[in-house]
Formats: C-alpha cells, sequence, structure tokens
C-alpha cells in the first residue's frame, strides 16, 4: 500500500508515505494494543489542504496484512487494494517489488479465503494479473469525475478497454459515473466483465436500487448494516413480483414500472454534479 500520511515529529508535523515507513513505525501510530500504551496521533490532509486530526468513531491498532488473515474469520472475503501515489511514475521493477511482498503474505496466510485486488493505478493492476491468477482483479476508476495525466483512468470506455487488454475481471466505478452514463453498464456486460460501483450515493437505498435494476453486481458502501437490510428488502419484494407476474397476475405495465421508496431520493430530481 502506498498512501500518505501526515505524522508529528518532535513538534512538527511530516508527511511521509505508508511504504517509506518501518514496519515498526507503522505500527507505532493510533491506537496501541498494549494497555495504557499510547500511540503517537496521525493527521490527514484534506482536498483544500488543510491538516487535521485523524479521529473516526471507533478505532482499532493498525495491523499488518498478515495479521487480518490471522485475526479475522477465514469466511470473511478481502478486497486487497493496492494503493500508489497518484503523482508518482513508478516503473514495473518497483510495482513487482511491492506486489511479490503482498502476494508472499496472500499464498501464506490467506488459504481458501475469498479475495480479490482491485486498484486505482493501471499498471499496478495489469502486473498483479499477470502475476498470479488464482484471485480476480479489478480495476478502479472515478469514470472521468477527476482528470489524470494517464488517459486510461479518466472515463469507463478506457477502463473496459483495458480490463479487455490485461485480461482482468472486472471494474469498479464511482457511482456517479453509472448514473451519468447509463448505457455504459450495457458495454461493460457484453464484455463479461463485473461491475461494482462506490461512492456516497452507495449509502442511499435508492440509489442503489437503480443500480441493482441496472445490472450492477455490487457496491461499496459505509453503512453495511443499513444498505445489506435494504438490499434484502427489495430482493424479496422483486422475487415475489417475478413471482406474481408468472402465475399471470399483473401487466406489462407493472413488469415494467420502478419502485421507489415513498420519498423519492434528492439525487434523482436534479442533476448529479
Amino acid at each position: 500500500m502506498c498512501s500518505r500520511r501526515s505524522f508529528p515529529e518532535q513538534g512538527t508535523i511530516v508527511e511521509k508515505r505508508v511504504t517509506d515507513l518501518t514496519v515498526e513505525e507503522f505500527l507505532s501510530y493510533g491506537p496501541q494494543g498494549e494497555f495504557r500504551k499510547v500511540g503517537k496521533p496521525l493527521f490527514r490532509r484534506t482536498r483544500e489542504g488543510r491538516l487535521l486530526e485523524w479521529k473516526v468513531e471507533t478505532d482499532d491498532p493498525l495491523c499488518t496484512l498478515e495479521e487480518a488473515f490471522q485475526k479475522t474469520d477465514q469466511s470473511l472475503g478481502f478486497d486487497i487494494e493496492l494503493k500508489f501515489d497518484d503523482y508518482v511514475i513508478y516503473e514495473e521493477d518497483q510495482l513487482r517489488n511491492i506486489l511479490e511482498v503482498i502476494l508472499k503474505v496472500v499464498k501464506e496466510y490467506a488459504k481458501e479465503r475469498p479475495i480479490m485486488f482491485s486498484s486505482f493505478q493501471p499498471d499496478a493492476a495489469e502486473l498483479i494479473r499477470k502475476m498470479q491468477d488464482t484471485y480476480p482483479v479489478y480495476f478502479i476508476t472515478k469514470g472521468g469525475s477527476e482528470i489524470y495525466v494517464d488517459p486510461r483512468r479518466n472515463t469507463l470506455d478506457e477502463a473496459i478497454k483495458l480490463c479487455m487488454a490485461a485480461g482482468l475481471q472486472g471494474i469498479v466505478s464511482e457511482a456517479k459515473a453509472i448514473f451519468k452514463n447509463p448505457e455504459v453498464v450495457a458495454l461493460i456486460k457484453e464484455s463479461k466483465l463485473f461491475l461494482m460501483t462506490y461512492g456516497q450515493l452507495n449509502n442511499v437505498p435508492d440509489a442503489v436500487y437503480m443500480q441493482y435494476l441496472m445490472g450492477v453486481e455490487g457496491v461499496v458502501v459505509d453503512l453495511v448494516k443499513e444498505i445489506k437490510g435494504a438490499v434484502l428488502d427489495f430482493t424479496k419484494a422483486k422475487k415475489e413480483s417475478d413471482d406474481t407476474l408468472f402465475e399471470g397476475k399483473g401487466t406489462k405495465e407493472e413488469k415494467g414500472k420502478l419502485c421507489f421508496s415513498e420519498h423519492e431520493p434528492s439525487f434523482w430530481l436534479k442533476p448529479i454534479p
């Protein structure tokens, strides 16, 4: 993983990449597992450039990938997101060295656990696919909401081309990009690729329902319990509706009708920015 975090040292705040830290340094920040031991505080930088202390409702000590494998139930699947700095050009040897370390841990500790790899970094996604064929690899894209120097990152059409050329299994798109370009869902399906989404819209049950009807196969969410409950409710309702139509009850008009909650989502009533 290569991500930037800000670390206070001797009264000053120093910004470092996670991969520039030793394991001991990395584990010394944030909550600590040992009783009464206080970890060093973490900070994060906002898009506007402000530095804010890293605070969440509940937190656990940082851990290594090996510890995550050892301390969680084997039935729990992992999406191992390969993070790299957006503003660094990586040589293949650099990427390969990082990925080899990750794959070594996966090979030793994953066992039968469901695993997928994903990355915003096109070269990393391609390379992890070349280095192993046991686990699926997904390319993550913002679908045009931000523009990068690398054109492969800028549109869903480019994401499809990358996946087809590199033999990747699917795409994880920002949900807004799917709503702005709904026709691309059919192209992704025709390309035999799986489609998942992420983003704030995925915390709105009706937005998830619309994606379900459009053919999106998975969503990344913050409100796991709430969205899981909503998904179970509307998939059950759709099955019951299909069963009713199959029995001859209902009309063609009813079959094509989309059902929303009592209050239509505000995002549907105005253009998505």
